[in-house]
């Protein structure tokens, strides 16, 4: 059934009416009366309740969808969203990230192949055209919904990888226990649109939003470790970064 949270607006406040609405909304996702996946009444039933325009309801609306507290589908409605991972730009795995904050994660690995290094992958491991790297492909899920799909490519001789084993547990904290310390990375953030391929993946439709990271890792001897190229549902992930003034 439609979730009804009790929506009172001021006709003879100077705040706008669609952000009256669309505040006391957000007030109900946040202190749980609205929960995740909870569905809201559609705009013209919540219009009428309220006596307010559809245009004003739909641009409340809007103002939450945008915020990704709602998400909408066509044929299924209103549904308040999933909670977003928030994500320190730290180096760290994200299963790492993932475990420490309680969020329960499962690996599928869709590829784990010895394949010859070539163009961007074999100057980023600074390795010779031709030399044997693994690429690794995973679809990283969080309380059973996918989150991110992982790409890495690593030097087939620096550390044993077994498929069944990064089912299991982090990229890195295999890596260190086989005796490989990730130490420092250079990082890029970014964003563009699924392909069809990867919002199937990734529960998306195709050409939604999808936040980048590519990172560079290397050992406390400055070796390269890895190179991943990453994508993360934008949807449901963010990066936080702390700015501090000089």
């Amino acid at each position: 059934m439609p979730e009804r949270p009790q929506v009172l607006v001021d006709r003879a406040s100077p705040v706008p009416l669609y952000f009256q609405v669309a505040h006391q909304l957000e007030q109900a996702i946040e202190s749980g009366e609205l929960p995740p996946g909870s569905r809201l009444d559609n705009e013209i039933a919540l219009a009428e309740e309220l006596g307010l325009s559809r245009p004003t309801m739909r641009q409340a609306i809007q103002y939450l969808v945008d915020k990704g507290l709602l998400v909408r589908k066509r044929g299924v409605g209103t549904h308040v969203a999933r909670a977003r991972v928030r994500r320190p730009v730290d180096l760290t795995s994200l299963f790492d990230d993932l475990t420490s904050s309680g969020q329960d994660p499962t690996t599928t690995v869709l590829a784990h192949r010895v394949e010859p290094a070539s163009g961007v992958v074999a100057s980023t491991l600074e390795v010779a055209d031709g030399t044997p790297v693994v690429a690794l492909e995973r679809l990283r899920r969080t309380r059973g919904e996918p989150l991110a799909l992982l790409r890495n490519h690593l030097r087939a001789d620096l550390a044993p990888l077994d498929a069944d084993v990064l089912a299991q547990r982090g990229l890195y904290e295999v890596l260190r226990e086989a005796g490989v310390a990730p130490a420092s990375a250079n990082q890029s953030i970014g964003a563009r649109r699924a392909t069809a391929a990867e919002a199937a993946l990734l529960d998306e439709t195709r050409g939604a939003p999808l936040l980048t990271m590519r990172r560079t890792t290397f050992d406390e001897r400055g070796v390269v470790v890895e190179y991943g190229d990453h994508l993360y549902r934008a949807s449901r992930y963010s990066f936080e970064v702390a700015l501090t003034g000089r």
